[in-house]
């Protein structure tokens, strides 16, 4: 997509936080934040749980502005303050609160989070805060003033706070609420962990007056020996100059910004190409007014013809696993390489290729490290289940999060598919919805393939018809069944299947529930045995469908959910994963291992 009409439809990030009177400190978000030298805030925060808000609202539900944020001190000893960050307990930033305080495992409500730091301001800098995520909804205070607000818990935003720092100590504190709501994406309902608090970096991100906003370097998907750059300043200023280098290629490019303050160019090389049996990056490095950004990139194609998912230019079957952002052993949401590395070593020893990352955007860690391990990614938003579907708000808060995901990760040549939602139920208004997010998806970034999880739950006869109005608007056809555990118990060998669409087909989730080290005939339900033949009579199903491209059972490990209430097998785990969550694996992981091993 052309970048100055990226530039437009960043504005309606912006738009959606100047109801609050701050909207000139939100800034569009950067890219590869962590290649402009940022200044970590992570470390031990002060925590105050506040069931009520009142740290918020007044007794009359009122906004007010002597709430926690001031982080005031008592002047003299009739002075009334019924808070104190500093006599509050800590939590280490970033994480979640569910698994650092007993005491909060279930909690879903406000948490205060607060620290001092020091810093030094410089002539010429701007100091961007770059939040990673926050779940879901949060207020940021910077020295008493609330300097920014952003909805979403999967997904970064930035704010310029350049007027309100100081010049020594300065004091940040950041409102987190994860409170569920029907308008909220996700809803009311979902099962996963609702972790609460800052689970991604804080960190201070220094500028010029003019910097580079984001850029694109990628592929075309045609002509293999075709690479375009795009790039965009955060001011509109014609005739700056910006050099783009990349010395394995031999390119070392003096290129001007048009009067949009963006670039356009397209270079013809032979590069060596990504793929996940030879993962490929190369140095990538942006110099422009006196700051150098440096990534590594991978340079392949993706597309469909007909039945068939092309990388490269050539057929390749998605060999693949679903994942939530949740460690292992023991649980809480995942937040760096190493979480992300232990995960992915799972899947490489399944045998995988590829990668479903559910039901929302991961860590930037995980989706990094996927791509230098060679390993393709499916990466959604969490429009799930129930949605508000004619709620404007609803739809534009998914749209926000779609293009925070989008712009964090365009140049992650693993990512091949993005995915606007899972599981949703038929109907004009949700059509409409889904149809906005998928065409908007395509004017940010149409180099990538767009899917969504549909479901297919009966069969008439055992014979499964897909049937799904948003066929129109993907590129793949991906669909969850639950053939043998939610329906239809042992009858896969009898199902046939129809999808009515000339194009690739994905699997998206199939699986059942076992706990690990319970054992019994393949007929009793929570056996090894049990999900252990139910993957083998998938398997063999699956052999029947036409234009089959790809599969991600669900899931790699099991995971945290609070529906999952059975005792003494569930205990609050969903117990589908292939591995248990301390790494054991169960049957039915040998028995994808093969399946895979013959593909």
């Amino acid at each position: 997509m052309n970048m100055r009409k990226i530039v437009l439809s960043l504005i309606l990030s912006i738009v959606m936080s100047c109801m609050s009177g701050f909207c000139s400190e939100m800034v569009p978000l950067v890219n590869n934040v962590y290649a402009r030298n940022p200044i970590s805030l992570n470390g031990d925060w002060h925590y105050i749980v506040d069931v009520q808000e009142e740290g918020y609202y007044d007794y009359r539900r009122q906004p007010m502005s002597w709430g926690f944020f001031r982080n005031a001190k008592p002047q003299k000893p009739s002075d009334l303050i019924e808070y104190d960050f500093s006599k509050s307990p800590t939590m280490h930033i970033p994480g979640d609160w569910n698994t650092q305080d007993a005491s909060l495992f279930f909690y879903e409500g406000t948490v205060w989070f607060g620290r001092d730091f020091e810093y030094k301001k410089k002539d010429g800098v701007r100091t961007l805060l770059y939040i990673g995520a926050v779940n879901y909804d949060s207020h940021v205070f910077l020295n008493g003033k609330e300097v920014g607000a952003h909805i979403g818990g999967f997904t970064p935003f930035n704010i310029d706070v350049t007027e309100e720092m100081k010049d020594g100590s300065n004091f940040i504190c950041i409102k987190a609420d994860n409170k569920r709501s029907a308008e909220n994406v996700p809803t009311l309902i979902f099962d996963w962990w609702n972790y609460g608090g800052i689970t991604r970096d804080v960190l201070l991100v220094e500028v010029g007056e003019r910097y580079v906003e984001n850029y694109k370097i990628r592929l075309d998907n045609d002509d293999l020996e075709l690479i375009h750059f795009e790039l965009n300043l955060n001011k509109k200023i014609r005739g700056e100059n910006v050099r783009l280098r990349i010395p394995e290629l031999n390119v070392n490019e003096s290129l001007q910004t048009d009067r949009y303050g963006s670039v356009e160019k397209t270079l013809r090389k032979r590069a060596e190409l990504w793929s996940p049996e030879n993962p490929k990056l190369y140095k990538v490095y942006i110099d422009y007014n006196g700051m150098s950004i440096e990534d590594e990139i991978g340079l392949r194609s993706i597309k469909t013809v007909g039945k068939q998912i092309l990388l490269n230019g050539k057929p390749i079957f998605l060999k693949g696993i679903s994942v939530h952002e949740e460690k292992a052993y023991g649980g809480g949401r995942a937040n760096s390489t190493d979480d992300a590395r232990l995960l992915i070593s799972w899947a490489k020893e399944l045998g995988c290729n590829y990668m479903r990352f559910a039901h929302y955007p991961h860590n930037e860690f995980a989706v990094r490290e996927a791509e230098r391990q060679g390993m393709l990614v499916w990466s959604e938003i969490p429009v799930y289940w129930t949605i508000d579907w004619t709620n404007t708000d609803t739809y534009l808060n998914a749209e926000n999060q779609l293009r925070e995901m989008i712009t964090r990760d365009w140049n992650r040549c693993n990512i091949i598919i993005w995915s606007i939602a899972n599981e949703t139920p038929h109907g004009n208004a949700r059509d409409r919805f889904l149809s906005r997010l998928s065409n908007y998806a395509k004017s940010l970034d149409d180099s990538r393939l767009i899917s969504m999880a549909m479901e297919v739950s009966s069969a008439s006869n055992y014979v499964n018809r897909l049937n799904d109005n948003m066929n129109k608007y993907v590129d793949v056809i991906s669909f969850n069944q639950y053939v043998g555990w939610y329906r239809d118990v042992h009858d896969a060998p009898k199902m046939t299947w129809e999808i009515p669409y000339d194009k690739p087909v994905i699997i998206s989730e199939f699986g059942g529930g076992a706990k690990y080290g319970y054992h019994g005939d393949k007929g009793e339900r929570w056996t090894e045995e049990f999900q252990e033949n139910l993957y083998k009579e998938n398997l063999a199903m699956f052999e029947k469908i036409d234009g089959l491209a790809g599969i991600t059972p669900w899931i790699l490990k099991d995971f945290r959910s609070p529906r999952r209430v059975l005792p003494g097998v569930q205990d609050y785990y969903n117990r589908k994963g292939l591995f248990s969550d301390n790494g054991e694996k169960k049957l039915a992981f040998y028995v994808l291992r093969d399946w895979y091993s013959k593909r």
